[in-house]
């Protein structure tokens, strides 16, 4: 605000600002020598009063100075109501569009009402008739028709009132907008229309024989056009609203066209009185025929002058015509690039969601669109993706696709302006979904990106549910607020992480996150394809217990009873319960957590029960009849529908067995006779005793690292303690108790290749290492790594299991991450890269069971896309052909890009898969990939697979909790963990995963979730050792040696006990059918092998020996160069000669086969041990908690 001078001198005050000074009583503080003078000015309602009051020293008296926002002068008053105020002069502007049309009006009712037969109505047009008729020229024109009406005196009345105000209103505007050019006032063309239009009838009040003279009050249009346009532009400003250029150019155009055709319509029909005589309908009939281009020609001017107006009204629409389509065209075309507008009425009625994404790519959007519409009731739903580039041509195609073209509006625009929010309908979304890019080289430049965008949509609609998708861990704590935040390099390492402990466990939460129909490769002849892809319609979901017809009946029992009851009689698996009054999902409480029937269930199914139909006892009676052994064919006779509805054929009631003999398959027999081979399972007890919760045989007591640890385990790992660990390296980590190191580790020591003060050890192979190694290739040490080792240090995991970590980073990792992981056990780093031999001899490959292999972030961003992947996947299929028996997991940006894993150019399975594939593709199927060898192993993965875990929750809330908890990420408290059981010979007497779900849950109260299972690869070209395995897995010469795998049966039997059944009388009907479907999808015509195709074979089998030997012969050559014993490397064998696939809770009736891995949901050890147990434990780690916590309160905000 201003300030005031005390004493300004005539020329330095304001003459807008009328000043008055008067003297006023003195107050009690100021000078009674010195007058109190004010100055002010007087007020108005026009302008807005401040009123500022400054204390003077003794020698000066107060002012009080009275401002004013606008000039206090009359002209200024009428400027401000006339023009300025926004409501006022939207007033103003209504009334004078009524006047013009009311003019017009006047015009056509006038028009209505006259007749040209009857002149007489004025003297001076008789005079002027009687002159004319001499003219020899003109006789065809009554010109007195053209330039006389007959105007009745209440319609002159009106006209001249209305005439009037028009005149004094215009002048009194001109004078108000006069800026001291006169000319430029007088010429414009709306001042010119007023004066034609108004004039003429003022004048007919001073003189009355002129009031039938003819005025074009039909130019009144153009005047109203003009005032609808300012008039709409004061209405926007007045309601603080922006109308779109778009809507604008089209009303202005639909204006021009209106007054163009009643301009010519009433022009035409007024100059034809003196011709044709049409009316004013013929008229305007003329003039839509003419501005169509259609022209009938049954109306048509008569006159030279009709002609001539309609000349001149052909010429001004070829002007302006032209012009406002153009500037429509531009218009339409940039709407087109910004997207237009999500209009406000379908917002209300309609719901919809927005994308707002950095950058739009056709496989985020596809992935994006398969996964949101995949559920039914999302269809209804509509999308409007705000993105702030334009549309990428390939997106612009998809999206005039009709199946999205529809439901998905694409706005050019940011996130950070309200504006482009409000195009969005942001505030009226049922859900905003904002990506990052994972494709930028800084990604936490991506991750500020997406933080500025969380925050603008939550500043703009606090209501409005957000889904926000960070990659940084360090970067997620600030948009903590969202609903939900998926961190993609928590979730990356944490899979990378549990793959070494627990195979293709990235596959598994993959296949559960997506929505599938669980009717992939169903037409394959391939058994596993039919199996794995029927398995992989299972999904998570929820419902509350009184609700359900699965898990209703088990009100008042345990966790453990309920879950195998309904595995048993329904085929769904119980994995996870929520309390009402808690809002923490617990995966196996555990047989002490008593069902409640307001409890929320979570169970993985092929569907939610809601669309499931339930079939009881109709399989019974049909299969009363069967044998025994007919439960191993069950899979075959299983309907695929929405659900397995004949799950019922294989429930039995373990309190009424009935019929007998089926319950010994699954149950305890109600007596054990003396002629029972198979040993007894238990029962699973309604409630839970603790003296029958024992570990199970098949499995190491986990508990012994907290009671009674053996002395073999006490050698390996008796120094560690347990504990949370002391160093978090970002803000917002989840504490977890972690195996950690008495005291921190030395930095020096964690350097594997160097050698310290410490220790002398420079190679792996120097530590002694008793267990496999884990090797992580990173490009830098991110806070990410440090998710990679949690769970594999986590408490649950036994001493003597922990495998040794290895960090193989390119760059040296700074002392705050060091910091954070010299706690941790045998966990040491080097700097290196994977593409150099030396760096992965030294860090010891030769003794890992595991190699993960991370997408460097600088190798990204490329200029074409899908190449961003190029060198890794060119690193990793040399470490496969060097170490054919390493396990490689490799994390990719691409999924595309998984067929090159592992890549073999003469393998005709391969081949046949990638037909596979397509044909899956063309399907719909959004798991075309999942055939991919690689993939169904486990081997490979892309975190962009990971973006369905966020889309999903937008349905089911509660699966990126799940998938927390599936990863160790998050640890509650009596909620379990996942982990794997592998069967053995001593195991097989199970026979099925019914009674293999009983055994586990009787004896150790733990839930099997799905089976990782191994079998020989039949068709692989790759290099053996022996001839007489190159001729089993060659296609050529199949047939010809068909006798030498009879004979040697016992071998296959030994060598690849894993197959798709047990009973291996099928293996050659199973290879012939497994061979026809190859050549038939690689369309290769096998004939009859030559003895030049034999000899080809032999060279080909001799040419792979010799590459194989090659290869070894330079690592071996190497290690002996860095001083490295080979024996490690002889021992490698090359296992590549298999397929692995994931079996998501697969039915109870499967048989279990030899090495088959097992995922189970483990309870929490620490919900029941005793409290003594705990009590000691507590002293043992007492120094680390109290560290512990005092970590978590300071970086939990």
């Amino acid at each position: 605000m201003a300030g005031a001078k005390l004493t300004p001198s005539p020329s330095e005050i304001d003459p807008d600002v009328k000043t008055e000074v008067q003297k006023t009583p003195e107050p009690s503080w100021v000078n009674p020598s010195n007058p109190l003078r004010t100055m002010g000015s007087f007020g108005s309602d026009a302008g807005q009063r401040y009123q500022e009051e400054y204390s003077m020293d003794s020698t000066n008296a107060q002012v009080q100075v009275e401002f004013y926002v606008n000039e206090n002068t009359f002209k200024e008053r009428l400027k401000l109501f006339f023009i300025k105020n926004q409501r006022s002069s939207l007033r103003i502007r209504l009334f004078n569009f009524s006047l013009k049309i009311l003019t017009c009006a006047l015009y056509i009712l006038r028009v209505s009402l006259d007749n040209p037969n009857d002149i007489n109505s004025n003297p001076c047009a008789i005079i002027r008739n009687n002159s004319w008729t001499n003219t020899t020229e003109l006789q065809e024109i009554n010109w007195d028709l053209i330039f006389w009406v007959n105007r009745r005196v209440p319609v002159w009345a009106i006209q001249v009132t209305v005439a009037l105000i028009s005149f004094l209103e215009t002048m009194l505007i001109t004078y108000l907008s006069y800026k001291g050019n006169i000319w430029e006032q007088i010429f414009q063309i709306s001042f010119i229309l007023e004066m034609i239009n108004t004039v003429p009838f003022i004048i007919t009040i001073f003189w009355p024989p002129l009031r039938n003279i003819f005025v074009p009050v039909f130019l009144n249009c153009w005047l109203a056009k003009g005032a609808l346009e300012n008039m709409i532009n004061d209405f926007h400003r007045a309601i603080q609203r922006t109308h779109s250029a778009m809507f604008n150019q089209v009303f202005i155009l639909i204006c021009t066209l209106l007054c163009l055709v009643f301009t010519g319509a009433c022009g035409i029909q007024h100059l034809e009185r003196a011709g044709k005589n049409l009316s004013l309908f013929d008229s305007f009939y003329f003039c839509i025929v003419t501005f169509s281009t259609v022209g009938y020609g049954d109306v048509t001017p008569q006159i030279w002058p009709s002609k001539l107006l309609v000349v001149i009204l052909i010429c001004v629409a070829l002007v302006v015509l032209p012009l406002q389509f153009e500037e429509l065209a531009y218009l339409w075309m940039e709407s087109q690039k910004l997207g237009g507008n999500y209009s406000r009425h379908r917002a209300q009625t309609e719901k919809h969601v927005v994308l707002c994404v950095s950058s739009l790519k056709i496989d985020l959007l596809m992935d994006f669109l398969n996964e949101f519409y995949a559920h039914p009731r999302l269809q209804d739903y509509y999308v409007v993706i705000l993105c702030p580039t334009e549309i990428d041509i390939q997106v612009r195609r998809i999206l005039q696709i009709p199946l999205w073209s529809q439901r998905v509006i694409y706005l050019q625009g940011s996130a950070l302006k309200d504006q482009d929010l409000m195009r969005a309908k942001m505030d009226d979304a049922e859900a905003c979904f904002i990506l990052s890019s994972r494709n930028e080289v800084d990604r936490t430049a991506a991750d500020h990106q997406t933080i500025l965008r969380a925050w603008a949509a939550k500043d703009f609609a606090p209501n409005c549910p957000l889904y926000v998708q960070i990659l940084k861990p360090e970067n997620k704590f600030h948009v903590k607020f969202a609903d939900h935040v998926v961190c993609e390099e928590e979730f990356k390492y944490a899979m990378l992480a549990l793959n070494c402990v627990c195979p293709a466990t990235s596959t598994l939460v993959t296949l559960l996150v997506h929505t599938s129909r669980g009717q992939e490769g169903q037409m394959s002849p391939e058994q596993w394809q039919r199996m794995y892809g029927r398995c992989s319609g299972n999904e998570v979901y929820h419902i509350r217990l009184c609700d359900s017809k699965f898990f209703g009946e088990y009100d008042g029992k345990s966790f453990t009873y309920a879950s195998f009851h309904a595995h048993k009689k329904y085929g769904v698996c119980l994995i996870g319960v929520k309390r009402e009054d808690n809002k923490s999902i617990l995966l196996n409480p555990g047989p002490r957590h008593i069902m409640a029937a307001t409890d929320t269930c979570y169970y993985i199914n092929i569907t939610k029960e809601e669309n499931s139909a339930f079939i009881f006892k109709q399989e019974e009676k049909h299969n009363k009849g069967l044998p025994v052994t007919g439960l191993c064919d069950a899979p075959s006779r299983l309907p695929v529908h929405s659900i397995i509805a004949s799950m019922g054929t294989v429930a039995i009631d373990l309190q009424n067995p009935d019929p007998a003999e089926e319950t010994s398959k699954l149950t305890i027999p109600t007596e054990n006779g003396a002629g029972s081979r198979r040993p007894s399972i238990a029962p699973v007890l309604e409630i839970a005793d603790s003296s029958a919760i024992l570990p199970c045989d098949l499995l190491s007591d986990q508990s012994e690292d907290e009671t009674n640890q053996s002395d073999e385990e006490g050698s390996v790992g008796s120094d560690f303690v347990k504990g949370y660990p002391p160093n978090s390296p970002y803000i917002g980590s989840s504490p977890t108790l972690c195996h950690l190191l008495p005291q921190k580790a030395p930095f020096c020591c964690l350097r594997l290749d160097k050698g310290c003060t410490h220790n002398s050890f420079e190679d792996a192979k120097a530590y002694g290492f008793k267990n496999k190694l884990i090797i992580v290739s990173a490009e830098m040490a991110g806070n990410g790594l440090y998710n990679f080792i949690v769970p594999l240090r986590a408490y649950y995991r036994p001493r003597k299991e922990l495998n040794p970590i290895v960090l193989l980073l390119d760059y040296p990792p700074d002392n705050h991450f060091l910091e954070a992981i010299c706690c941790f056990p045998m966990v040491y780093f080097m700097a290196g890269t994977i593409d150099n031999l030396d760096n992965l001899l030294q860090c010891g490959i030769i003794y890992a069971d595991n190699l993960v292999v991370v997408d460097k972030e600088s190798t990204m961003s490329a200029e074409e896309d899908y190449m961003a992947d190029a060198k890794t996947i060119v690193n990793v299929q040399t470490m496969f052909r060097l170490f054919p028996s390493l396990s490689i997991i490799t994390e990719l940006t691409h999924p595309s890009n998984m067929r090159f894993m592992q890549f073999r150019a003469k393998d005709c399975y391969s081949l046949a898969l990638s037909k596979l594939e397509k044909i899956e593709r063309d399907k719909g199927s959004n798991l075309a990939f999942m055939f991919r060898l690689p993939f169904a192993a486990g081997r490979v993965f892309s975190i962009s697979m990971l973006d369905t875990l966020l889309y999903q929750s937008f349905v089911k809330d509660y699966m990126i909790a799940i998938a927390r908890l599936l990863l160790g990420l998050d640890t509650t408290p009596g909620s379990g963990y996942l982990c794997v059981m592998k069967i053995t010979e001593e195991d097989l007497w199970i026979r099925t995963y019914g009674r293999l779900f009983q055994k586990l849950c009787s004896s150790s109260a733990e839930i099997p979730i799905g089976i990782y299972r191994t079998e020989s690869h039949m068709f692989s070209t790759s290099e053996s050792k022996d001839s007489h395995a190159q001729s089993q897995v060659s296609i050529n010469v199949e047939r010809g040696k068909e006798h030498r795998e009879r004979g040697d049966s016992w071998k296959e039997k030994t060598a690849h006990r894993n197959s798709t059944t047990s009973d291996q009388s099928e293996h050659p009907l199973l290879r012939k059918k497994s061979m026809q479907w190859a050549r038939r999808l690689s369309r290769k015509n096998v004939k009859p092998s030559t003895r030049a195709e034999r000899i080809s074979q032999q060279r080909l089998n001799l040419y792979q020996r010799s590459e194989r030997q090659e290869l070894s012969e330079l690592v071996k050559n190497r290690m002996k160069h860095l001083g490295l014993p080979t024996v490690g490397y002889d021992e490698m064998n090359d296992h590549q000669n298999t397929l692995s696939y994931v079996l998501i809770n697969p039915p109870p009736d499967t048989m279990l086969e030899l090495n088959d891995i097992v995922y189970i949901i483990r309870s929490d050890p620490l919900a029941h041990m005793p409290e003594d147990s705990q009590v000691g434990q507590g002293r043992n780690t007492k120094n680390q908690q109290d560290f512990g916590t005092e970590t978590r309160d300071e970086t939990h905000l």
